[in-house]
């Protein structure tokens, strides 16, 4: 028997919204149980005995419509290690733009006459911190000599006084700044400021050979590399007469702007400049001599700083670009740069709903444990970025997972794999993973995973995770979820 599409009487209207009700309900009751099950997923691997005395923060947001996947305390303050780095790069990328480009600057500071100086070459910094190699002081040196310049009577000075304030950033631990991660940020960097000491049965080898370093060996027991801060002499502590596999570190190096001076006078000479005198440098708060600019050495683009330090989560490059936003921004004259810096971040969170009770910076990489945020403050600035006008350029700037960065050699294998685009970050007792996954479902997520005091229990009866991979598990559940959340 047939159906008559056009009777609408109320019997079957009611039998029709009961059974269409019905069918609702059975389908919210099953997208609630698949929520769920990834919720159950993320909780049990939370609540393992191992976690007992750690703290996680986890939040999770569709891109598609807003809506909260899943939190877990993600209005907790915590430590987020690098991913802080996140919003250094938001803030400088909306201040700057991603075209901005810094520059290294040559300034004749006396008068220049008949191709003569009398007085000092400046090398006058601005806080480029991917100058390396010869390459940039050999360009330098070329066009200082086509303008007719063949002798500098006052040597080079390395003016490394471009931010106002110390070279090394708030709440960075003593411990950290002999490290090449701890390694300061000046106004005149050279090799990411740092050097590499290799110790064999022939002594001690310092690269490069103009590092500003002096190298004092004293017998002891093992091997043992130690320079105090705010020194330039490295201690190597140990026999060095054995015939064991050469030792290798890599170390900061105590003056930037010094070894940079030093690295151009030798591209001056290289092009048969004269330079008299001993090359020196100058430092915060310390007024550079001056005068006017004869050459000039263009950084990359900020874009291009960005993604190179956000790959690597290179500090020296983020704490750079937190210190050029600082000096960029409206009313910094004569404030400390990362204290305009620090001011205007604050700002520009605020004006986008996150306030100084929910992340607090007072540096521009993640190192200072004074730094604190939220989960869901990071899955904030996440989905604002995505639906910015630079949104392609930012997910550029992150890791990919399987692929490069720090996460190259991270959840290959998984769903995760070429899908998750993530900051990362790692300290003592810290972890962190803060990006973006698609679902097997092809639904966008941003995602925050804090993971705070956690030591993994030195005794188990079976090879426990790395911390990283602790916080991976849980990437790679988004990633495999084939429900719509």
């Amino acid at each position: 028997m047939g159906c008559d599409h056009t009777d609408r009487g109320p019997g079957r209207d009611r039998r029709h919204g009961a059974f269409a009700g019905l069918i609702a309900l059975l389908l919210s009751l099953t997208t609630v149980a698949r929520a769920e099950s990834l919720t159950q997923r993320i909780e049990r691997h939370l609540a393992e005995p191992r976690f007992a005395a750690a703290s996680w923060g986890v939040s999770v947001v569709s891109l598609d419509d807003g809506r909260t996947i899943y939190a877990h305390d993600d209005a907790r303050l915590l430590l987020p290690a690098s991913t802080a780095k996140l919003y250094t790069a938001a803030f400088a990328l909306d201040r700057l733009g991603p075209d901005y480009r810094t520059h290294t600057d040559v300034v004749a500071a006396g008068e220049l006459r008949r191709g003569r100086l009398r007085g000092p070459l400046v090398l006058r910094g601005r806080g480029d911190p991917t100058l390396a190699g010869n390459a940039w002081a050999d360009t330098l040196a070329v066009a200082l000599r086509e303008r007719g310049v063949h002798r500098i009577d006052g040597g080079i000075v390395g003016d490394g006084t471009a931010f106002r304030g110390p070279p090394i950033g708030s709440g960075w631990e003593a411990g950290d700044l002999q490290a090449y991660y701890g390694a300061q940020a000046g106004g005149l960097d050279i090799d990411e400021n740092t050097m590499a000491a290799t110790v064999s049965s022939k002594g001690i080898e310092v690269t490069p050979a103009d590092a500003a370093i002096t190298v004092a060996m004293q017998p002891a027991k093992g091997l043992e590399l130690y320079r105090a801060p705010g020194t330039a002499t490295l201690h190597v502590l140990g026999d060095v007469t054995g015939e064991g596999k050469p030792n290798r570190s890599r170390l900061s190096i105590p003056d930037p702007a010094l070894t940079a001076a030093r690295r151009l006078q030798s591209a001056l000479e290289r092009q048969g400049l004269r330079v008299d005198g001993e090359a020196r440098s100058v430092q915060w708060p310390v007024p550079p001599p001056d005068g006017p600019t004869v050459a000039s050495f263009p950084s990359p683009t900020l874009a291009d700083i960005l993604r190179t330090g956000l790959k690597r989560s290179q500090n020296l490059y983020l704490q750079s670009v937190f210190l050029l936003a600082g000096l960029e921004s409206p009313g910094a004259e004569g404030e400390r740069s990362e204290d305009s810096a620090a001011t205007a971040l604050a700002a520009w969170l605020a004006a986008r709903g996150i306030g100084p009770s929910a992340t607090t910076l007072d540096e521009g990489t993640g190192l200072s444990r004074h730094d604190l945020t939220t989960a869901a403050s990071l899955t904030r600035l996440l989905a604002l970025m995505d639906a910015s006008p630079i949104a392609g350029v930012w997910r550029g700037l992150l890791p990919v997972a399987g692929v490069d960065g720090t996460l190259a050699g991270r959840m290959r294998g998984t769903a995760a794999e070429g899908n998750v685009m993530a900051k990362t970050g790692s300290m003592s007792f810290v972890n962190a993973l803060a990006g973006y996954v698609t679902t097997r479902s092809g639904q966008r997520l941003a995602f925050a995973i804090l993971l705070n005091n956690y030591r993994p229990p030195a005794k188990s009866a079976e090879p426990l995770p790395s911390a990283s991979a602790e916080v991976d598990a849980i990437a790679v559940m988004l990633a495999d979820a084939v429900e719509r959340l």
